[in-house]
């Protein structure tokens, strides 16, 4: 197995080197273990490499750090028993060979020392508990007990012990297994996928930090869909994200149904995963829809319809990233703004485009706005090909549009000539709402087109807008 670690670059290999040599000198047994050797057997590009060694982990990295000089200092965890530093960007971890056992009510374990078995038997899936031995006696051997290697060539995610095991004691495996066969495109033996199924329920004594985690390394993936198919299915879906599993229906009357705005949504965001991949974009398109359970109504005339679900779904926004413990920063504010526009796209692709929705659009959407259509571009999943033609077309002339009125009016990030300060030092007023609502005409008029662009329309409209209110302009200001 001297090939498999030729693989990685000379400089990497010469650390790895002398880890080994350091090991030896400590009377160590050391190895390189887990996903650094799956992704070698792949030919998959990896950023980590995990160090398991027959001792102390920290003692380990410490000597090796000395030995190879050029390290950054070596970070020490000793709650945990693991230390760490990173070498030519490669991120080197050390911890010692151990065997854990769990409390039923928690997936904190009870940590003891152990061997190199011991240690590939925690592991959470066989592809995950392979191990290639980095002393000089054996440099390079690989050991894998549980026919890791066969389930690679099969595309086969399975775990180590039985897997009611393996999910109970640690329940985030169950999200971590979704994730692998995810990003691999593998599939989740049926054995394994019966027992996430059995204990999807103890996903709740999880954090739901780590769990966003592998929701947002699911999100983005190449095919996000099939995680999301494999979440639904096992039932974790409903735990973690119980909104999204909440759309999977639907419902007939008078012969009349509707789409079935699960499977759209994962469609959508299968479309939009091919033109980014900008993590709270897909949250985006995650959550575009999230509201229309609660907005669901049939009308005789209309059939089913869904009012105003974009905007009680920006509303939702927040809670659900409060929940999942995502940043409640500008990243949030982005994604309910994206929720909330959605629609206004695709309604003025079935009107005259006029310059004032134009301007109304590319204001409110701001430095977002080709973030927005790429929404817009993604959520066209008919499978009628004449509608989505139209669409199309449609979106096309909006983009033109779109490129035609910034260019002319300058409107993205636009702020009004005339200002808070401009108004209060023309009538000599005090902080009050009559200059908010001065402001907001100004704006509107401009947006509306009914003033240019320019300070001295603005003015004069002000001008005018302040007398409807009775108020006066200070003389020799």
């Amino acid at each position: 197995m001297n090939n498999l670690l030729n693989k990685v670059s000379e400089n990497t290999l010469n650390v790895i080197k002398k880890i080994g040599k350091t090991a030896d000198e400590l009377n160590m047994r050391a190895f390189i273990v887990g996903g650094i050797v799956r992704d070698l057997l792949i030919d998959r590009a990896c950023k980590d490499i995990d160090i398991v060694c027959v001792g102390s982990g920290i003692e380990l990295a410490e000597k090796s750090a000395i030995v190879i000089g050029n390290t950054t200092k070596v970070s020490i965890f000793k709650n945990f028993g693991t230390a760490q530093f990173v070498v030519n960007d490669i991120d080197f971890e050390f911890v010692g060979a151990r065997k854990e056992s769990y409390r039923q009510d928690s997936r904190k374990p009870i940590v003891e020392n152990g061997t190199l078995e011991d240690d590939q038997n925690r592991r959470d899936f066989t592809i995950n508990a392979l191990a290639i031995s980095i002393n000089n006696k054996d440099f390079g051997e690989l050991f894998d007990p549980f026919n890791g290697i066969k389930d690679l060539r099969r595309g086969i995610i399975k775990t180590p012990l039985e897997p009611d095991v393996t999910f109970s004691d640690d329940p985030l495996r169950m999200m971590r297994a979704i994730r692998f066969a995810t990003q691999l495109q593998f599939n989740i033996a049926e054995v394994a996928f019966d027992s996430i199924k059995k204990n999807a329920n103890r996903i709740k004594i999880v954090s739901a930090e780590r769990i966003t985690i592998e929701l947002n390394k699911i999100i983005l993936s190449n095919n996000p869909s099939y995680g999301f198919k494999l979440l639904y299915n096992s039932g974790l879906l409903h735990h973690v994200l119980p909104e999204l599993a909440k759309l999977q229906f639907v419902k007939e009357k008078n012969g009349v149904k509707h789409k079935d705005n699960f499977y759209h949504t994962l469609e959508v965001l299968d479309n939009l995963s091919k033109n980014s991949n900008d993590l709270w974009l897909r949250w985006s398109a995650i959550l575009h829809d999230i509201a229309k359970p609660q907005t669901q109504r049939f009308e005789e005339k209309n059939g089913w319809t869904f009012h105003g679900h974009e905007v009680v779904g920006a509303r939702m926004v927040p809670k659900i990233f409060k929940r999942l413990r995502l940043p409640l920063d500008a990243k949030m504010k982005y994604v309910q703004k994206l929720v909330n526009l959605h629609l206004r796209p695709i309604s003025l692709t079935k009107e005259n485009i006029t310059d004032s929705a134009v301007r109304r659009l590319l204001f409110d959407a701001g430095n977002d706005i080709d973030d927005l259509m790429l929404l817009v571009q993604a959520d066209i999943t008919s499978k009628n090909a004449k509608k989505v033609k139209r669409y199309l077309s449609n979106y096309a002339i909006l983009k033109d549009r779109l490129i035609e009125v910034e260019e002319k009016d300058k409107i993205r990030n636009w702020q009004p000539p005339i200002s808070g300060n401009t108004i209060i030092e023309t009538f000599n007023l005090k902080p009050s709402k009559e200059i908010g609502i001065i402001k907001n005409a100004i704006r509107e008029a401009i947006l509306d087109g009914e003033i240019p662009n320019e300070y001295e329309a603005a003015f004069n409209f002000m001008l005018k807008e302040a007398e409807k209110l009775g108020i006066s302009k200070v003389e020799n200001c």
